[in-house]
């Protein structure tokens, strides 16, 4: 029997099967350098980050993320489609934390989502 967040993982590696070559010889891709000049996608930071905002929402943390996200899925449509927007958020919001030398701040994430929604 799966955990609660091995079911989590397993719903996310079932919707990505371009990914499981990765996932069957973690070794070989696990260092490689992805390049997003290049249009490489990191599957594990992928497929991390869709975790990450699958358990924002089971938790509602931070507070407002799963009302934003109803939006999002009501526009799309589509789960997939609105998690796949959220993570261009949450990247941003981790982008402009490094990039400050600050803690995440969640309005940055919001603000951002705000703006997906239309």
């Amino acid at each position: 029997m799966l955990s609660a967040m091995e079911n989590m993982a397993l719903e996310v590696i079932l919707l990505h099967p371009e990914y499981q070559a990765a996932l069957e010889d973690v070794e070989r891709y696990q260092d490689k350098d992805y390049l997003p000049e290049m249009g490489d996608i990191n599957p594990f930071l992928h497929m991390g980050m869709h975790i990450a905002i699958k358990e924002q929402l089971s938790i509602d943390q931070p507070i407002g993320i799963r009302q934003r996200f109803e939006r999002l899925l009501a526009k799309t449509g589509n789960e997939h489609a609105a998690i796949h927007r959220m993570m261009e958020c949450l990247a941003e919001m981790i982008w402009q934390a490094q990039r400050n030398q600050s803690g995440m701040d969640a309005s940055v994430y919001f603000e951002c989502l705000d703006r997906r929604e239309h």
